[in-house]
């Protein structure tokens, strides 16, 4: 659950199905001691064919590493490898990339047609030729019947699948996207992530996704790096990410987590008992020793509420969300956590606020974290 070295090795050479890779690469803006360092010795292999996702908060380097791979800035330290050859020092334009930015960049002067031809023309194609690609495009974003449109005749969306023709239109190797449904709103921001992911199978083109939304990334990924100070802390598949977090920023990014302190009072065998303030948990003893501290993180999803068995916790309050209730509870000794309950059940308005009720979570759902 730590980021992937690279290939062994100091040539050029790149492992098989290896698409891009960054090798130690850092970016230092600034000099002195007024430099920032955006980006902090990562290493990363992205997979041809894939969908990758770069994900993380504001100012985690995110955006930073994908200007290195779009030759946009240098890296202080490092290389940048496409298909295995050296691009590290490469223009922009001699690096068979796209990109597809926040804002578009669509030209409203020229029509839809002109505007997804308009690298190909760049590129010296004839235009018989461009005009036939242009036109695939825009079947392939499902926009038949809008190439003689201005671009502001169009929708949010619309204008975001224009961008995508446009990228695509040269066939690059690598596609890369910097947060490109960030402007849009919830319901067509959502139609776009499946969209997005169509593209990406049709195609057969490498996506680096660059965002902040949790929910975009576990969508449509094939593989997420989750990104924070420069470094990347964790890679892995979107299930990998969210059901075993390498540590608690991971955890609490990624989705909504309940953390418990703890501490490990006993280890027998295979087994560590972990004391709370509340009571004792059991759980895999994988690297704990007596006496560890310990923080355990559990998915709200995994909460049950019954009265029979497990730790003491009273009802604080409940939020109706439509599909599910989340449930808001005190345990004894005063932690707080959430339990998400679906609506069909038919015991989730019993809950009232005030009621003394047992929490356990489910079988294996208990994550430990040692930082």
């Amino acid at each position: 659950m730590v980021p992937e070295p690279p290939p062994a090795g100091n040539g050029s050479s790149a492992a098989p199905g290896i698409a891009v890779e960054a090798r130690n690469a850092s970016k230092e803006f600034g000099q002195g001691e007024g430099a920032m360092r955006a980006l902090d010795d990562v290493s990363v292999a992205i997979r041809k064919g894939e969908f990758f996702t770069l994900l993380g908060p504001s100012g985690c380097g995110k955006t930073t590493l994908l200007r290195l791979i779009a030759g946009f800035d240098t890296p202080t330290s490092g290389t940048i490898l496409l298909n295995g050859r050296d691009i590290t020092a490469d223009p922009p334009n001699r690096r068979p990339v796209n990109t597809v930015f926040q804002s578009y960049a669509l030209f409203p002067h020229l029509t839809v047609l002109q505007n997804i031809r308009f690298g190909l023309d760049m590129l010296g194609r004839k235009r018989a030729e461009a005009d036939a690609r242009a036109a695939e495009m825009l079947a392939l974003v499902r926009l038949e019947g809008f190439a003689a449109r201005r671009t502001a005749q169009l929708s949010g969306g619309q204008q975001q699948r224009v961008a995508l023709a446009r990228a695509l239109a040269p066939a690059p190797e690598v596609l890369l996207l910097d947060e490109p449904l960030s402007a849009l709103d919830l319901k067509l921001r959502k139609e776009m992530q499946r969209e997005l992911k169509r593209l990406q199978r049709e195609t057969g083109i490498t996506f680096v996704f660059v965002t902040h939304d949790q929910e975009e990334a576990l969508t449509m990924s094939d593989r997420i790096g989750v990104m924070r100070g420069g470094r990347i802390l964790q890679i892995g598949g979107p299930r990998e990410i969210y059901n075993q977090p390498a540590n608690r920023f991971v955890a609490d990014f990624i989705g909504e987590t309940n953390f418990l302190a703890g501490e490990v009072e006993a280890v027998e065998g295979d087994l560590a008992t972990i004391g709370l303030p509340c009571g004792s948990l059991t759980v895999p003893a994988t690297g704990l020793g007596q006496g560890q501290k310990v923080t355990l993180a559990i998915r709200p999803e995994q909460v049950r509420i019954g009265e029979a068995e497990g730790l003491p916790a009273m009802i604080t309050g409940n939020v109706y969300f439509g599909t599910d209730t989340h449930c808001h509870l005190e345990l004894a000794g005063g932690a707080e956590i959430v339990a998400r309950l679906q609506n069909a059940a038919d015991d989730v308005a019993a809950l009232d606020e005030g009621t003394s009720v047992r929490v356990s979570f489910a079988p294996g759902s208990v994550q430990v974290l040692q930082d």
